[in-house]
């Protein structure tokens, strides 16, 4: 090690502050020290400025100001003491005007004797050597420093700085008070404590420093690794900044050229009504111009003839005169063309639906917790749970969460969303058909991992499950003679059956227990709950009549409608609309409520089949025609539209279909009587499934209907039962 070198390992000695040597130096609590001028300074400016505390310019602890305004009771570290006098002027390279300690005069000094440790003059140092006493010290100039001797001095013992013991190294460190002492100090101040020789007791301490400084390594490098984090988090703050600020100036600027380009779209506009406005004004004018041209040419010429007032002229032109006159006169006087009223209305003020959003979710760490299979009909959810950028789950008042599900055939899902405010969003939704659906979920305007359209869900159909069945042949409550009809009430869910030879109509409750018959003069073939939950029943006496009874069951009176010759069957709009099929004529008829009179009547175009159970749904008319095996479909006016179905046996085909309904989930359900067995179609045709088994094994589903909770009932009049399905 040279000396610059050495010296620079002494730079323990330099103020902080004012980057000078230290003078009265002073130990902060950190272990750092300064001129204690420089902190009293750095007090004083704090106190000025109302603060009751400084900070340590190096490590940036907070120290409190003393009372006194002074920092003189900090301690003073022993090293500083005692080496800078010694050590900076050989970092100077000379000594300005000092008292020398060898001819006590002030003189600069320029060397220093290693025995005596004291600078001397110029002309001290030749006298140095002559005196015997002295002759043999090792003296060296200060301007030509040596590393062994630099070294020797910065590493000279340290002396007791107690009252009369100044010549005394500081040779035994005390165990008990912890403290470095002198050979005096042991016998007079520290009697009878456990001393130890500096050296092995400082051997012992190094041991302890470099274990704590190797955990105080271990925990910069720590400390580092957040710093290098926290850099990094900075960084990518910054480029959020700026993406979402670019994004938001392309916006505006998109937004921009939108108006612009709106602008140019009107401007032409307007600019063809003006151009064809003005052509419309210039024919006008043209047509009025020339007319009045033709006038006054014709006065001008009538004027010249009279003025000049000669007989023969005037016999000989009058004839044409009045004839050119007449003609004129009597020709068709254009009108004044009027402009169209113009005016520039904009519905809507332009609104920009922007915000900035501060958040600590990172989308990229969100997922989404599917949910069971979805099923056509039912409620179904899933979660998306947020998190911040360390994957803590957590909950942001600002977060904007969008979801959008799309059907099969790419139609748009309702969903709703429930917050619950710990970072869980539930979203639920109800899909109305089967098949894949796509999920896009974007939170705060950035897609979730694997969205848009990964996540993906199945929708499977809605799957109706034989529960039991009631009825049987007879007289009593609860059975029948010849089962016809059968409808269920959307207001009360009871169920009504047309029991024809018993000549009445049975009321049950969804789980198949009686609860009233209604005696009828005539036999009930067909039934159907109105939106107010009283009856209307088809009834043949000695002719077909409309009878109306309460929701209990009570006669009300008797529909005498001309328009009922042989009717089949009866069914009701949900605007309360009748719908009577007609066997004579093979007419599908429309009344208004109560069969008062007659709206629509229509019949299958090309076909010699009565039509037997219509049903009308969503602006069009469902029409069996057992006949020709297939069910027909019309729209609102009557128009036929389509076929669906064929004679046969296998899947969209039928053998005699009779009653129809539409569930729910917008299924045609069809009863196909002679295939024992009910088909499921969507309202365009698609087969979608069927209901078959032991429990139509020896049975005919000739009608069936559909309560408020979704139980499929199932007349069979072969065996006087209902088949009951959820």
């Amino acid at each position: 090690m040279d000396v610059q070198q050495l010296l620079k390992t002494n730079k323990e000695m330099e103020c902080p502050l004012c980057l000078n040597t230290l003078k009265i130096p002073k130990r902060l609590p950190c272990h750092h020290s300064f001129c204690l001028g420089c902190l009293d300074k750095r007090a004083n400016q704090a106190r000025r400025q109302r603060q009751h505390e400084i900070k340590c310019p190096v490590c940036k602890i907070s120290l409190q100001i003393p009372e006194t305004d002074t920092f003189a009771n900090l301690p003073s570290p022993i090293i500083h003491v005692n080496r800078s006098v010694d050590v900076p002027p050989f970092e100077e390279g000379t000594v300005q005007s000092q008292k020398c300690c060898s001819c006590e005069k002030y003189n600069p000094l320029t060397s220093y004797c290693l025995i005596c440790q004291s600078f001397v003059c110029a002309s001290s140092f030749h006298s140095h050597h002559c005196f015997n006493a002295t002759r043999g010290h090792r003296n060296h100039l200060i301007d030509q420093p040596q590393n062994q001797d630099v070294k020797q001095l910065i590493e000279k013992p340290v002396m007791c700085s107690q009252q009369y013991h100044e010549d005394q190294p500081l040779e035994f460190y005390c165990e008990d008070c912890k403290v470095l002492v002198c050979h005096k100090c042991s016998v007079v101040s520290h009697n009878r404590h456990n001393m130890t020789d500096t050296q092995k007791a400082a051997e012992e301490q190094k041991l302890q420093m470099a274990e704590v400084v190797a955990k105080v390594k271990a925990e910069i490098l720590l400390y580092e690794d957040q710093i290098k984090k926290q850099t990094e988090l900075k960084n990518k703050n910054i480029a959020d900044i700026r993406n979402a600020e670019k994004k938001m100036t392309d916006t505006v600027e998109e937004l921009i050229g939108d108006l612009r380009k709106h602008d140019k779209k009107m401007k032409d506009k307007f600019r063809d009504i003006y151009e064809a406005e003005q052509k419309q004004h210039a024919t006008r004018l043209e047509n009025l111009e020339l007319i009045n041209t033709q006038l006054k040419s014709c006065v001008e010429r009538v004027q010249s003839i009279l003025a000049r007032n000669m007989s023969t002229e005037i016999l000989e032109t009058n004839p044409v005169i009045i004839g050119r006159c007449e003609e004129l006169l009597n020709g068709r006087k254009p009108d004044v063309y009027k402009s169209p009223y113009l005016n520039y209305l904009v519905e809507k003020r332009f609104d920009l639906l922007d915000q900035i959003l501060v958040t600590k979710t990172d989308p990229s760490m969100c997922f989404m917790i599917e949910g069971h299979d979805s099923e056509i009909g039912k409620k179904s959810n899933f979660v998306v749970v947020t998190r911040d950028s360390e994957g803590l789950r957590g909950y942001q008042e600002d977060d904007q969460l969008k979801v959008d599900i799309l059907t099969p055939k790419g139609d748009h899902l309702k969903t709703e969303r429930k917050d619950s405010k710990d970072g869980n969003y539930s979203v639920t939704y109800t899909p109305h058909c089967a098949g894949q659906h796509r999920l896009e979920i974007q939170l705060n305007g950035q897609p979730l991992t694997g969205s848009p359209f990964k996540f993906v869900v199945q929708v499977r159909e809605h799957q109706y499950q034989f529960a039991f069945k009631f009825g049987s042949t007879g007289k009593r409550p609860g059975r029948f003679d010849w089962l016809c009809d059968i409808a269920a009430s959307d207001k009360s869910g009871k169920i009504a059956v047309a029991d024809y030879w018993n000549k009445r109509i049975q009321l049950f409750s969804s789980d198949g227990k009686c609860q009233r018959e209604v005696r009828l003069d005539g036999y009930p073939f067909s039934v159907v709950f109105t939106d107010c939950g009283d009856l209307l029943t088809l009834v043949y006496e000695s002719k077909h009549k409309l009878y109306l009874l309460s929701e209990k069951g009570e006669f009300i009176k008797i529909i005498n409608d001309k328009h009922l010759k042989k009717p089949q069957h009866l069914s009701i709009t949900s605007d309360g609309r009748l719908i009577i099929t007609d066997a004579l004529n093979n007419k599908v008829k429309v009344l208004c409520p109560y069969g008062n009179n007659l709206l629509l009547s229509f019949v299958a175009p090309d076909c010699d089949n009565h039509p037997d159970c219509a049903i009308y749904h969503q602006n069009k008319f469902y029409v069996s025609y057992p006949g020709a095996h297939c069910v027909k479909v019309f729209d609102k006016t009557g128009v036929y539209l389509h076929d669906i179905g064929c004679k046969g046996s296998n899947d969209g085909q039928f053998a005699y279909p009779l009653g129809l309904v539409i569930d729910k989930y917008n299924r045609l359900i069809v009863c196909d009587e002679n295939n024992r067995r009910l088909q499921l179609f969507t309202l365009s045709g698609k087969f979608l499934s069927k209901l078959q088994g032991e429990y139509f094994n020896n049975s005919n589903p000739w009608y069936c209907a559909i309560n408020s909770d979704n139980y499929l009932f199932v007349a069979d009049y072969n065996n006087d039962s209902i088949h009951v399905f959820h």
